[in-house]
């Protein structure tokens, strides 16, 4: 019996080794692909900017680290700007765990839906902003915004290689591939940010994602 434990033991090291995207002890690479322990690597990088971005290293992801700036409740110490993301009209600087779960969405989902769907990969991904310095729905009081330290980005559409634009605000109640594209991009998004909120959620989201990196546990998928 205590060699048969040994072997399990022996067997399961050397397969965990071999999948690390399962081994919640192995380094998070975004060139592993999804793996059961991927989510509470990822979780865990939001309260460690140096291993955050050892993760980007590691993974040949150009970026740079950005001074500190703001105040208070919209101080953002942690400012990371993607090098090569294909954002337009520019590339925010966000806290480093969006700038991962973004290279994962795009490496996890955008391309790969892109390619399967219309042939063609994302050539541009059209967002409408990271930071600001509000509230939540741009409220007086209430909870302060993930956009206020810049743990969030929305996005409202996407342009092919081909030329082809998906707009989430046209597009999403509509048939067809771009509604398809839409919807399984998002869900794509579900497995690697914290909360993803689509024209599903309410109308306040009707012309883009919003994506943030707050808390899986206190958030929502839709």
């Amino acid at each position: 019996m205590l060699l048969l434990v040994i072997g399990l033991l022996v067997a399961g090291r050397s397969w965990l080794a071999d999948h690390p995207e399962h081994n919640p002890w192995a380094p998070l690479s975004l060139d592993h692909p999804t793996g059961w322990a991927t989510e509470r690597k990822l979780l865990a990088l939001r309260s460690d900017v140096p291993a955050c971005r050892a993760v980007l290293e590691r993974s040949a992801v150009s970026f740079t680290a950005l001074e500190p700036a703001g105040e208070g409740e919209c101080r953002r110490d942690d400012r990371t700007r993607l090098g090569d993301y294909p954002l337009n009209p520019d590339t925010p600087a966000t806290t480093c765990p969006v700038a991962v779960a973004m290279e994962l969405w795009k490496r996890n989902s955008l391309d790969p839906v892109a390619k399967e769907i219309f042939g063609s990969k994302v050539a541009r991904v059209e967002h409408m902003g990271a930071y600001s310095c509000r509230r939540m729905y741009g409220r007086d009081d209430g909870p302060w915004s993930e956009h206020a330290t810049a743990n969030a980005l929305d996005i409202g559409g996407f342009v092919l290689e081909d030329g082809t634009r998906i707009s989430v605000l046209a597009d999403w109640p509509g048939e067809g591939d771009k509604q398809r594209f839409l919807r399984e991009v998002r869900d794509g998004a579900c497995t690697v940010f914290a909360t993803v909120l689509s024209p599903d959620y309410n109308a306040a989201h009707a012309n883009h994602f919003h994506f943030d990196m707050y808390d899986r546990w206190t958030s929502v998928c839709r």
